[in-house]
């Protein structure tokens, strides 16, 4: 199709539904095959060039192009296009997922609900943004200029310059008004700093640009007067802005909601919104700014169809101060001499013994004979109660470490800068395999011995182990290292990292509503707790909330996931290192001493071999991927931390393994050890 047949099938009556079919069709034309914006450019002006050469053509366009400006209402796109109907974060979401799912009609009068469907693609933006200023000055001269005939009764178009400038007064309206709204709502003027509530910029926000208003309709947009207003308004809407950044200090300090971080980006962007629409209501091209206006509302609209970016530009905060909370659960994990390495070991060498006792309540849940959803429930209310009492006992499950070491790993990173912080990042490296060599050997160590004592102990007493042969057999083939044994075993380490997420947020949540103040001090808590054991269990929980919600998140995942993976037919099951172990362990007792001559025992022992780095491995994996990105490391960076972690394995691999004889010193003024390589110094850039 050429441009002649293109203005050929012009209707300028035809039903408001089809003038829009029309206006696709002829920006898929324009678009070509998304290849060269430059093509694009050269169909526009052989659009150009087709109405200019028709008269006949020209009336109709200018028709069409009347009856068009008359019933849309283009004040919806310039305000709020990209931003949420109701400025929260579940409703956005919602009207994403919408979008994607639902197809848009052009039977609409709303220029923002059209305009996605007039440039869906990001080639639009190319094209639109390589339009040169001779032919946008034709655009505009040619195809906006007011119809050479009454227009249709339905509606008739004023001047261009009066259309365009009316629908950027009415937008900068609504931006101001919404931002205003914004700046007044409690959850975010009661998190403003004293200086900034003090300021009271927004108060003074729609005074300000009640003056560009007036002075825009008496003496014109250009004119000396509302320069000067549109530069107060400017200057205001940035008070506005840097009042709004105090509420993430107050965020930072007392937990984050993903509502209001969502709700202070929307009012940044509105804020660089009011600032374009300014800039093309008071440009002396203004045919190049209306166009570099719409290519970015283009980009918006691609930006803010995305769920994942959504998701992500909303929670990366609250990422953030997951990672920083379990950063300070973490260095609880990490042994960084003989004494505290000696500690860890004993810790899971406890933990390991009440792992024992889980794995005989286990076995003893499946002589119920519970249906999949209360059998899974059972064991993940089995596992919850036995990891919250290792946690209370201040022992240690070796797979609970990685997911909050990461975090403590990388908040060593925060500045690079610093001299010698790549090298004390590797030594924090090694401390961590070190703890987790010794919570994995002492959590499996003591594991074994007391599943064999329990089967012993029940052998005498019953005549009876804690597994009968057929159940002994199904599990050496369960933890068999040739099958599905590593797949769950990777699944089971993401379901670690997904118990320490929930306990992220859960803590940041208990912290963001305030719940140990509360518990502290509100009547009817203390009316019931009295005040003393009131205190003392807001203290309590304020200490250890995370570790229960992290622990009691594994053990009905661990419990109840394999039972929902049956129901829906996925096939998928967990495999934990000290609970498989244990298993095995009883596996053995049950068979017998002729076990050891059966070869699926030998390979059950080599998959429980392989559970432990697994669980280990993609747990630390996911984790230190999010701690990085809450630490903004750039990707230079983190090939520097990885050349610095292999040239510390060349150089001195058994510090990756065993601890080093004497105490370290303070990190800030620790030496290189003796065998380590110097490391070059780190960019200065965070990425």
């Amino acid at each position: 199709m050429d441009a002649a047949t293109l203005l050929g099938s012009l209707n300028p009556d035809a039903p408001l539904a089809h003038r829009h079919l029309w206006l696709m069709d002829a920006l898929q034309w324009v678009r070509g095959d998304s290849s060269d914006a430059q093509a694009s450019v050269a169909r526009v002006r052989d659009f150009l060039d087709a109405v200019e050469a028709n008269p006949v053509g020209r009336a109709r366009w200018r028709r069409w192009w009347a009856r068009f400006t008359g019933t849309v209402d283009l004040t919806p796109l310039l305000a709020d296009h990209g931003f949420a109907p109701r400025t929260a974060f579940l409703s956005e979401f919602g009207n994403r997922l919408r979008k994607k799912v639902l197809p848009g009609t052009p039977e609409t009068t709303n220029m923002a609900e059209l305009f996605d469907l007039l440039l869906p693609s990001r080639f639009d933006v190319r094209w639109l943004k390589a339009l040169d200023t001779a032919t946008l000055q034709r655009v505009r001269t040619v195809l906006a200029a007011p119809p050479e005939s009454a227009p249709h009764a339905e509606g008739s178009a004023p001047s261009p310059d009066g259309f365009w400038h009316a629908a950027l007064m009415d937008a900068l309206v609504f931006c101001v008004s919404q931002i205003t709204a914004t700046g007044f709502a409690d959850e975010i003027r009661g998190r403003m700093s004293p200086e900034a509530r003090a300021s009271r910029p927004f108060h003074e926000l729609p005074t300000h640009f009640e003056t560009l208003r007036r002075q825009v309709l008496a003496h014109g947009a250009r004119s000396e007067q509302a320069l000067a207003a549109a530069d107060v308004l400017r200057q205001q809407l940035d008070a506005c802005r840097h009042a709004a950044y105090t509420v993430y200090s107050h965020l930072e300090e007392h937990g984050v909601s993903v509502g209001i971080v969502f709700r202070l980006r929307q009012l940044r962007e509105r804020i660089v919104r009011v600032k374009e629409l300014l800039d093309c209501l008071q440009s002396d091209r203004p045919e190049r700014a209306a166009t570099a206006l719409l290519a970015d509302l283009a980009q918006v609209g691609l930006d803010n169809r995305s769920i994942r970016a959504l998701i992500a530009s909303s929670s990366h905060l609250t990422a953030a101060k997951v990672a920083e909370r379990s950063a300070e659960s973490g260095e609880h994990y990490i042994t960084r001499d003989s004494a505290e390495y000696r500690e860890m070991l004993r810790k899971a060498a406890g933990g390991g013994a009440l792992l024992g006792l889980t794995t005989w309540i286990k076995f003893a849940l499946y002589g119920l004979g519970l249906t999949a959803f209360w059998g899974g429930f059972a064991n993940g209310l089995n596992y919850a109660f036995w990891f919250v009492v290792i946690m209370l006992l201040h022992l240690t499950v070796a797979t609970k470490q990685p997911a909050v070491t990461a975090p403590a790993m990388v908040a060593k990173l925060r500045d690079l800068k610093a001299p010698g912080a790549v090298r004390r990042f590797v030594d924090e490296v090694a401390n961590l395999f070190r703890s987790q060599i010794a919570a994995i050997v002492g959590n499996i160590g003591l594991v074994i011995p007391v599943v064999a004592l329990i089967s012993l102990g029940l052998q005498a007493l019953t005549g009876q182990t804690m597994v009968d042969e057929a159940r002994a057999r199904h599990v050496l083939h369960d933890v068999h290292l040739i099958g599905p044994t590593v797949l769950f075993a990777a699944f089971t380490g993401v379901l670690l990292f997904a118990s320490s997420i929930v306990a992220g947020w859960v803590e940041n949540w208990y912290v963001f509503h305030k719940l140990d103040s509360a518990m502290t001090h509100n009547p009817r808590v203390t009316a019931l707790l009295g005040r003393e054991r009131a205190a003392r269990w807001a203290d309590f929980m304020r200490r250890h909330i995370s570790g229960l919600a992290a622990n009691i998140s594994l053990g009905f995942m661990l419990g109840l996931v394999p039972a929902f993976a049956v129901f829906f037919g996925l096939g998928l099951d967990v495999r934990h290192v000290t609970l498989s172990a244990g298993q095995v362990s009883a596996a053995a007792m049950a068979l017998g001493w002729e076990v050891l001559a059966l070869p699926a025992f030998w390979w059950a022992v080599a998959g429980v071999l392989a559970i432990g780095p697994i669980n280990l491995g993609v747990s630390f994996y996911l984790a230190f991927r999010l701690a990085l990105r809450a630490q903004n490391i750039s990707e230079v960076n983190r090939q520097l931390i990885r050349a610095a972690i292999k040239r510390r394995i060349r150089s001195a691999p058994l510090s990756f393994v065993l601890p080093p004889r004497n105490a370290v010193v303070d990190e800030d003024d620790a030496a290189p050890p003796p065998d380590a390589k110097p490391v070059p110094g780190a960019p200065a850039s965070h990425g």
